[in-house]
């Protein structure tokens, strides 16, 4: 469009040839004026060039402080910043690179971008960094949401981050590459990790001396307490059968006395159990299941079942405790809080994990109610089987009943 006057200007000079020749009385006159009007042309023709070249400049100096300005924001960035060419040869090395790094950019510049990489991963990296600059992609994160390893100058290996994003500067072809050192974070997650495994091993140890404790306890109250009143039982009745005298007031006292220590005994018996079930460490898992069961039915009336796949069932102490106790909170939840009309526990170990089930179809819940004040039932359920590597699921509806899944790897598996 700049030389669409200039076109017209010559027109206007041909036509006035053709007009000299036509007229040969007026050609002088025509002649000059077609002389005349091509100059113009001309000058028109220079002041066009003149513009177009002062746009060139102008576009020129805005390009150059642009790439000035990118300049000085990729040395004053955080991050490490790296452009290499199709050869993949640095041609930029920021000062955060050469911090992060420990080269310097004399050191680095023409220098292959794998001297920067653990030999290991040179060769795939090489050929992943081709393929993206053969691709229409102009920009992506590097290994996707792993992790890379760069190397220091010193031979240390550390975690980093990666994006890339290609340009032309004429013909050649720009790679950038922006890192990011993660070393404090992964160390952080470690960290968590670490902590959380050692949380949950102090739980299990915890865990583990509360049932000794409770294991002793019920013991010293089975044999020692639960002995001694019996044997005074025994004693009382001995005094009753050998009372000569018509001593109906003692008669009854005796009868008073052998009742309270009927009901102390039972009570020892009792708390004995609930501290720590006997028969579990002297008869194993399932018959202390089976009891667990057969109790629940025989004080609430409500019909619970049992089954197990494996009536010979050995499992670890702490995971036979764990068990146990699950199941025994879960049936005193039925028993309290269900008002179910039957309930069922059912057992199954395969792929070296052993579940547990137990359900009832009582009135139910809303699982995402927030848990009542000082109800801690089944958090402890949860948790029982968190210190075990395991999982607890509760699957629960207002007048669906209650389904409470538990799952514990065997040591030396993992959960599936």
């Amino acid at each position: 469009m700049a030389f669409a006057p200039i076109v017209i200007v010559l027109a206007a000079a041909a036509l006035l040839l053709v007009l000299a020749a036509a007229y040969p009385a007026q050609r002088a006159t025509l002649v000059g004026a077609a002389e005349i009007t091509a100059a113009i042309a001309g000058l028109l023709a220079l002041i066009a060039l003149h513009r177009q070249i002062r746009l060139r400049q102008a576009t020129q100096r805005v390009l150059q402080r642009a790439e000035e300005h990118a300049g000085t924001l990729a040395e004053s960035a955080m991050d490490p910043i790296i452009a290499i060419d199709e050869a993949q040869r640095i041609v930029m090395f920021n000062a955060a690179a050469e911090e992060t790094f420990g080269w310097t950019r004399e050191q680095m510049i023409g220098k292959p971008l794998d001297a920067l990489l653990p030999e290991r991963f040179r060769a795939p990296h090489h050929e992943h960094i081709a393929r993206f600059a053969t691709t229409g992609t102009t920009s992506r994160r590097m290994g996707g949401h792993a992790v890379l390893t760069g190397l220091r100058a010193g031979g240390e290996e550390f975690p980093i981050e990666a994006s890339i994003s290609k340009h032309r500067e004429g013909d050649e072809l720009r790679l950038t590459v922006i890192l990011r050192d993660v070393s404090d974070r992964i160390r952080a997650i470690e960290e968590l990790r670490q902590s959380k495994e050692e949380l949950q091993q102090f739980g299990a140890a915890a865990q583990e001396t509360r049932e000794l404790e409770k294991g002793r306890i019920a013991r010293e109250l089975h044999d020692e307490l639960g002995q001694s009143l019996t044997m005074l039982r025994m004693d009382v009745a001995w005094c009753k059968a050998n009372l000569r005298d018509d001593g109906a007031g003692v008669a009854a006292k005796l009868e008073r006395m052998e009742t309270m220590l009927k009901g102390t005994v039972a009570a020892t018996r009792r708390i004995a159990s609930d501290l720590r079930p006997l028969m579990l460490d002297d008869l194993g898992l399932v018959p202390a299941l089976e009891w667990l069961v057969q109790n629940m039915t025989q004080r609430t009336g409500i019909p619970c079942d049992f089954s197990i796949d494996d009536p010979a069932l050995q499992l670890p102490p702490a995971h036979s405790t764990a068990v146990f106790r699950i199941v025994q909170e879960a049936l005193t939840n039925i028993a309290k809080h269900a008002g179910a009309t039957h309930a069922a526990v059912v057992v199954r170990q395969d792929d070296g994990t052993v579940r547990v089930a137990i359900r009832d179809d009582g009135v139910g819940f809303a699982a995402e109610d927030p848990r009542k004040p000082a109800s801690f039932g089944l958090l402890g359920l949860r948790e029982r089987a968190t210190l075990l590597r395991g999982t607890a699921t509760i699957r629960s509806a207002p007048g669906a009943g209650t389904t409470i899944e538990i799952e514990l790897p065997l040591p030396g598996q993992s959960t599936p």
